[in-house]
């Protein structure tokens, strides 16, 4: 299908390979008399900053490279944060780009962070404009990553469709976590772990929600690759431990003068703990992979995450309450 294959393109087929820059070190009067002796091309011109390897530092905006004394750097009026595209994103995430952040153009860097070229607005509204004399309306919805049939919500039934397969992922993790607070029964019946469960579980899954949310975040215009996963799951993972220790010893502390019994609460940090880490890995991980497996993680990740935290919850809390509770000492 055309509209696939233009989807899939590397935005590096598109891109203008003539960007404007100019270098860290050069003075504004230095810079100016550049650009008069090369004028740049195109209507839309970025002045984006580089070091004598042209990897992209900054972006000088039109009013200061104007205003600004002929004798001061350019690296010292630039805008040190810049968003460029990956030279590895497909024409689809770079058309996210446009939509995000709203910007008339966008460097694209290699792996080094080298400047390589710019795609701008009016080759995006170019493509698009040949694309819908192509295909119709249908294909540019399709081609930003919406399709017509899940806009329209008032479809009830498409609505339905598109949702309730993920839901089932919710209802295998309850029965599951009957089935394990049955075979658990010996310790999901104390009355030093039943109240507390709630809570266990109301953690694990407010953190693995909030890291779903910021995965989804992070993931547009971004390139979802197995590379950018790992980097990402260990801050997460170790995030998460900060998290679930600070909780813990919170929880285990009202545990402890509630109970009167220290193991209880040593189970309930231990298990909040190394629960909540495992549930903001999960959360983290799930958006990421469905999106390189080429699912729709909006819809998808929060309730396979859910039903996952649950499930490492239950399977932590229950081991570690039998390990330490299972022959109740004598407080």
């Amino acid at each position: 299908m055309v509209v696939q294959s233009i989807l899939n393109e590397p935005v590096t087929r598109h891109m203008r390979t003539d960007p404007c820059y100019l270098l860290a070190g050069q003075t504004v009067a230095e810079a100016l008399e550049r650009l008069r002796c090369q004028a740049p091309s195109g209507r839309i011109v970025y002045f984006y900053v580089v070091d004598s390897e042209t990897r992209l530092l900054g972006v000088v905006p039109t009013r200061r490279l104007l205003l600004s004394d002929p004798q001061t750097r350019i690296d010292d009026i630039m805008v040190r944060s810049v968003i460029a595209i990956p030279h590895t994103a497909t024409v689809l995430e770079a058309c996210e780009f446009f939509t995000i952040h709203r910007l008339l153009a966008f460097p694209v860097v290699d792996d080094q962070k080298r400047l390589i070229g710019m795609v701008d607005v009016d080759l995006y509204t170019s493509e698009l404009t040949d694309l819908e004399r192509r295909e119709g309306n249908e294909d540019l919805f399709q081609l930003i990553g919406v399709h017509l049939t899940e806009s329209y919500q008032k479809r009830v039934l498409s609505a339905f469709r598109s949702r309730f397969p993920w839901l089932l992922s919710n209802v295998t993790g309850g029965l599951l976590a009957a089935w394990l607070a049955d075979v658990y029964a010996d310790i999901a019946t104390l009355v030093l772990v039943t109240p507390f469960i709630p809570v266990v579980l109301a953690l694990a899954e407010s953190v693995s929600i909030q890291s779903v949310s910021l995965a989804l975040q992070t993931l547009h215009g971004v390139r979802a690759t197995w590379s950018l996963y790992l980097r990402r799951l260990v801050r997460e993972a170790f995030v998460g431990l900060m998290l679930g220790a600070a909780c813990g010893a919170l929880v285990a502390s009202v545990a402890w003068f509630w109970k009167k019994n220290i193991y209880a609460g040593l189970s309930l940090f231990l298990g909040i703990a190394g629960s909540v880490a495992a549930a903001a890995a999960l959360g983290l991980s799930m958006p990421v992979i469905i999106r390189i497996l080429r699912y729709n993680p909006q819809v998808a990740s929060g309730p396979i995450a859910l039903a996952s935290a649950d499930m490492v919850t239950l399977l932590l809390y229950f081991n570690v309450g039998r390990w330490l509770l299972g022959s109740p000492p004598t407080p």
